[in-house]
C-alpha cells in the first residue's frame, strides 16, 4: 500500500510546508509514502495521470483557497477512475464546515480538521493496518458505508514536539524554504484565520537557532519565516535576528512578517548591522481609517506605526513590503484613498493592495450581514461589495491594483513616478486612477506587456497630459529613458530604441 501527499501550489517557487510535516510525523512509514507538489498553473490530465500512474492507495491534498476548486475536481475524476482509491484533505479550506463538505463532496474520504500531526501519523498507522479502526482518531472526520462519522477534536499540540520537516525534505535550491518558530498570533484581527486560535506557542530559541543554522549551513536561497507576527515577543525576534546576523553566510536571506507597533530600537540597530537583502519585513497596515481598525480589532495607533515603518525604509538596507486591504468595514472609496495616500508616501519596496477574502472561520465572516458584505460563493471568498463600498467602487480599486503593481512594484520607474505626480500635482491615488483609465480605455489590459512596452505606454499617457500641461511630455521621456537605462540590460535597451516609442 502506498500513500501519496500533494498538494497545488500557487506558484513554482513556492513549497508546502505543512505536507513535510506530515510526513515528518509519519517517517516511520515514509517508505510507504510519497510526496509531490503541483501547482495551479500544471494541466489538470497532466496531475491526474501522474497521481493515477502512481498506483496509490490513499491520496491526501493539502487544501487552500488557491487551490480547493481544482483540488476538488481532480479528486473527483480520481474516484470514478479508480473507486478504491481513498481520498484524504485537510487544511483551512476543509475545517471550518467538514461535515457539509463531505456531503456534498462523496469522492473525500476522510478529513483532518486543524492541525494534522498527530491525527495524520495515527491515520497512516490504521490505514497501514487495515484494521480501519479510524473511530478512536481524534480529529478525524471519515465516510464508512454511506455515512459521515466525526469523532471528537484533537486536543492541542505541543508545537516542540512536532519535528522538525526539512530533516530529509530540503527544497530544490530555486524553491523558498518556509519555516514556522511560532504557532498562533497574539491579536485578534477579525479577518485573520490566525486569530481563532487563542494559544502562542512559539519553539524553544534553542531548537530555531539550531534549525535556522541548518538552513544557514545548505546555502538555502530565502528563508520565510509564516509566523504571523515574527515580533510579538521583542526580546526573542531580537535574540533570533542577532543570531541570523552572527552567522550569515552572505547568501541566505530571510523573510519576517512584522507588526510595525512593537518595534523597538533594538531590532532597528540590529537590522541597520545587516549587509543588504539579508532581511526582508512585510507589515500589513490594513488601513488608516481609525473606525476601520477600531471593527477588525487592530491598533488605531497609525502615527505611530508609520513613524516606526519609515525607520526601516530610512535604513536603506531592509527590503520593505507594505500592505492596504480593500472592502473593511467602514473603509468607503475616499477613505481608502486617503489610505493608499498615506501609506504611499512611505516609499516601501513593494506596496501590495489587497482585496478583503471572508475566509471561513474568522470573524468577518460571521459578520458578513452586519456590514451588508456580497462576496464570492468560491474560494478564494473575495468581496464583491459592502455596505460603504459598492461593486463598482471595488472595480476600480482592482484596476488602480493593477497599474500599481505593473509601475511601481515590477520597479523600473522610479525617476518617472516622482515626477510625474509632482508635475501634474495630484495625489498618488489619483495619478494611478488616472494612468489606469487611460491605460484601460486603450485596451492595453487585454494583454500581456513586456517591460519595454511599460515604457511606451507611459509616454503615450505623458503625451495625452502634455496637451493640459505642456512640456511634460519631453521632461519625461527623458525620465523613462534613464529609469530604462537602469532597468533594461543595453540589449534590451538598443532593441527600444530601434523600435521606437510608438505602441503600434
Amino acid at each position: 500500500m502506498k500513500i501519496l501527499l500533494t498538494t497545488l501550489n500557487a506558484k513554482y517557487i513556492h513549497s508546502n510546508l505543512a505536507l513535510k510535516y506530515l510526513y515528518m510525523s509519519a517517517v516511520e512509514n515514509r517508505r510507504s509514502m510519497d510526496i509531490r507538489e503541483f501547482t495551479i498553473n500544471n494541466d489538470d490530465d497532466y496531475i491526474y495521470t501522474e497521481m493515477i500512474r502512481g498506483d496509490y492507495s490513499a491520496i491526501c491534498f493539502s487544501c487552500y483557497i488557491w487551490n480547493i476548486t481544482r483540488t476538488v475536481r481532480l479528486a473527483e475524476n480520481i474516484k470514478k477512475a479508480s473507486p478504491d482509491i481513498k481520498i484524504l484533505m485537510g487544511g483551512p479550506e476543509v475545517s471550518y464546515d467538514s461535515i457539509e463538505f463531505l456531503r456534498k463532496h462523496k469522492c473525500v474520504d476522510y478529513i483532518i480538521v486543524g492541525e494534522g500531526e498527530e491525527v495524520f501519523k495515527e491515520f497512516v498507522q490504521a490505514f497501514l493496518r487495515r484494521d480501519h479502526s479510524f473511530d478512536r482518531i481524534k480529529g478525524l472526520i471519515y465516510r464508512s458505508d454511506g455515512k459521515i462519522y466525526v469523532n471528537p477534536p484533537a486536543d492541542l499540540q505541543d508545537f516542540d514536539l512536532v519535528p522538525f520537516p526539512y530533516s530529509f525534505l530540503l527544497p530544490k535550491d530555486d524553491r523558498i524554504v518556509y519555516y514556522e518558530s511560532v504557532r498562533g498570533c497574539p491579536f485578534r484581527c477579525s479577518y485573520c484565520l490566525s486569530s481563532i486560535e487563542k494559544h502562542v506557542r512559539p519553539l524553544p530559541l534553542e531548537r530555531v537557532q539550531k534549525e535556522l543554522g541548518f538552513f544557514l549551513f545548505k546555502h538555502v536561497k530565502q528563508v520565510k519565516f509564516i509566523d504571523r507576527t515574527f515580533n510579538y515577543d521583542r526580546d526573542r525576534c531580537n535574540q533570533i535576528v542577532k543570531y541570523i546576523l552572527d552567522n550569515d553566510n552572505g547568501v541566505t536571506n530571510f523573510h519576517f512578517e512584522i507588526c510595525g507597533d512593537l518595534i523597538d530600537d533594538e531590532f532597528l540597530y540590529l537590522l541597520g548591522k545587516a549587509r543588504k537583502g539579508l532581511f526582508q519585513v512585510e507589515i500589513g497596515i490594513q488601513s488608516l481609517n481609525p473606525l476601520t481598525l477600531e471593527a477588525v480589532n487592530r491598533n488605531k495607533n497609525t502615527d505611530y506605526l508609520l513613524t516606526n515603518i519609515r525607520k526601516i525604509i530610512e535604513l536603506g538596507n531592509v527590503h520593505t513590503h507594505v500592505d492596504l486591504i480593500a472592502g473593511l468595514p467602514f473603509e468607503d472609496y475616499l477613505s481608502f484613498m486617503d489610505s493608499f495616500n498615506g501609506v504611499y508616501q512611505l516609499g516601501a519596496d513593494q506596496f501590495q493592495l489587497g482585496f478583503l477574502k471572508l475566509l471561513k472561520g474568522t470573524k468577518i465572516r460571521e459578520e458578513k450581514n452586519v456590514y451588508e458584505y456580497v462576496f464570492r460563493d468560491t474560494a478564494p471568498y473575495e468581496v464583491i461589495a459592502n455596505q460603504f463600498i459598492s461593486a463598482e467602487g471595488i472595480t476600480r480599486l482592482k484596476m488602480v491594483e493593477n497599474l500599481l503593481d505593473l509601475y511601481y512594484n515590477r520597479g523600473g520607474f522610479f525617476r518617472t513616478l516622482e515626477y510625474a505626480i509632482a508635475r501634474f500635482q495630484i495625489t498618488a491615488f489619483d495619478f494611478y486612477e488616472e494612468l489606469a483609465y487611460f491605460f484601460y480605455l486603450k485596451g492595453y489590459q487585454n494583454r500581456s506587456h513586456k517591460k519595454e512596452d511599460l515604457y511606451r505606454i507611459f509616454f503615450e499617457y505623458a503625451c495625452w497630459k502634455d496637451r493640459s500641461l505642456p512640456g511634460s511630455a519631453v521632461e519625461i521621456q527623458k525620465l523613462l529613458m534613464q529609469d530604462m537605462s537602469d532597468t533594461l540590460n543595453p540589449e534590451a535597451v538598443k532593441k527600444f530604441n530601434k523600435k521606437g516609442w510608438s505602441m503600434i
